[in-house]
């Protein structure tokens, strides 16, 4: 990958790292001054990147809804290795809002989003999911060297794994939720102490009884 990008995973979770109820649920984990930070952390990334989980879960809009609303939308790319964003959902319908970018492998057949406005990226594949490395130089070519990386699990877990994370912006709320939530991070496949990664801490906001710490991998 070139170094030139720069990823930013945001995780939004409860104290125990999660991201919903068991029943799907999220609304609102993290309070409505963490929520404004998100936006303005959105709005200083050149792209905003979700899986297309997210996108069948939750249909967000991932626009900077920042007061005032910034001079350029970031672009929203979702990572759809098989196409399977709805036509009808906001990101699609919301074109005239921002670039929208749908990254797919180079089977899926993109024919169908032709008329949309959405944008369609052959990034190739890598096993079941799309090749992150690829996507990544498709970004830079693009000149988005700044992406703000906004899940879901499984996508969060990719992007750890392939160690292209440069930045971790973990927001926590005062909360617990237990084992039977959702967890902000899937599966990373380790079964050796030593093949985790440590992170250093590099700066805390707090807004109340919410908190946003920044992790950078040592």
């Amino acid at each position: 990958m070139s170094r030139n990008v720069t990823v930013t995973l945001k995780l939004a979770t409860s104290l125990d790292g999660r991201i919903a109820l068991s029943n799907g649920v999220s609304q609102w984990i993290t309070n409505s001054k963490s929520r404004a930070r998100v936006h303005q952390m959105r709005a200083e990334h050149d792209a905003v990147l979700v899986g297309v989980g997210t996108v069948l879960a939750d249909d967000p809009l991932l626009t900077a809804r920042t007061v005032p609303a910034p001079d350029t939308q970031p672009a929203r790319i979702v990572a759809d290795s098989k196409l399977r964003t709805p036509r009808q959902s906001r990101l699609v319908e919301s074109t005239g809002l921002g670039r929208v970018i749908l990254a797919h492998d180079d089977h899926a057949d993109p024919s169908p989003f032709g008329a949309t406005g959405a944008e369609t990226w052959a990034v190739g594949s890598d096993g079941s999911q799309i090749d992150l490395n690829g996507l990544l130089r498709r970004c830079e070519a693009e000149g988005f060297n700044r992406i703000f990386l906004e899940g879901g699990g499984t996508l969060a877990a990719s992007f750890l794994a392939a160690g292209l994370v440069d930045v971790l912006a973990w927001f926590r709320a005062p909360i617990l939720i237990g084992g039977d939530g959702i967890p902000a991070i899937g599966l990373l496949g380790l079964d050796r102490m030593e093949q985790t990664r440590r992170w250093s801490l590099t700066a805390r906001e707090a807004f109340d009884d919410d908190c946003l710490e920044l992790w950078t991998p040592i």
